[in-house]
């Protein structure tokens, strides 16, 4: 049954209305799905319903709750992905896969050695495609919960930010070079239901010398296993790992 989200607080019997243009053509156009057909809508804070179609126009579509699903799609802890400006195409896929693997946040950032440049009047365009992708890999996936992308121009933004996380992880390839492999390790083993996570991944070229000292006080600098990872690659080896310490092994 497809999927669909409302950020609405809901309960039984209750009445609402899908108004995005995108979700009325695939409701409409590709599902044809019509009045008595019934959905599945992911509502605020990952409450998840059946509904049945009661009205359907150009506008709007409207449904009722009939009954709540006992379904739990989502990761058990919180894990933020910071990530340096890589290439459209890649950045893309990355959204993708990393949604379908439970990440709960983006955050794109302007580093040092990004090799793509994103100015102010292009970011909100960039935004609005980002967001697209996110929502569309959540519904396929069966997430409750749609993540959420935000673009910085500076790193010094998501430092200021870091007292928001349980754990911060910078995840650096000279680590991975040197051998280290135990401090990622030691950490999956200390999360918890509900800790917040920021995963710091750099882009094509990775950290300079300057952000990983700007972090070395506050996050634990990784290696992410003895070979070496493409940027887009990064966040998904963290995200399986995650996953399967925290919702397979326990």
């Amino acid at each position: 049954m497809q999927r669909y989200f409302l950020n609405e607080n809901a309960e039984l019997h209750q009445r609402f209305f899908i108004t995005n243009k995108d979700d009325i053509h695939h409701i409409t156009k590709v599902m044809r799905y019509t009045t008595g057909d019934h959905l599945v809508i992911n509502f605020h804070n990952a409450q998840t319903y059946k509904v049945e179609i009661t009205a359907v126009d150009q506008q709007a579509i409207e449904v009722e709750t009939i009954e709540k699903l006992a379904i739990h799609t989502e990761m058990p802890v919180s894990v933020t992905i910071a990530s340096g400006l890589i290439k459209s195409d890649k950045y893309e896929w990355l959204l993708q896969k990393a949604t379908e693997m439970g990440a709960h946040d983006f955050i794109a950032v302007q580093m040092g050695r990004s090799v793509v440049k994103l100015n102010d009047q292009k970011a909100p365009k960039k935004l609005e495609r980002w967001q697209k992708i996110i929502k569309e890999a959540a519904e396929q996936s069966y997430r409750q919960q749609i993540p959420n992308i935000k673009y910085y121009s500076n790193l010094k933004y998501v430092y200021d930010m870091i007292s928001e996380y349980d754990y911060i992880l910078m995840a650096y390839e000279e680590q991975a070079k040197n051998g280290e492999t135990s401090k990622f390790k030691e950490m999956l083993s200390q999360l918890k239901p509900n800790d917040k996570v920021l995963l710091l991944v750099g882009p094509e070229g990775g950290f300079s010398e300057e952000e990983v000292k700007q972090f070395e006080a506050h996050a634990q600098i990784v290696g992410l296993g003895p070979r070496i990872l493409r940027a887009e690659t990064a966040p998904l080896y963290a995200l399986s790992a995650i996953s399967y310490e925290i919702e397979l092994m326990r």
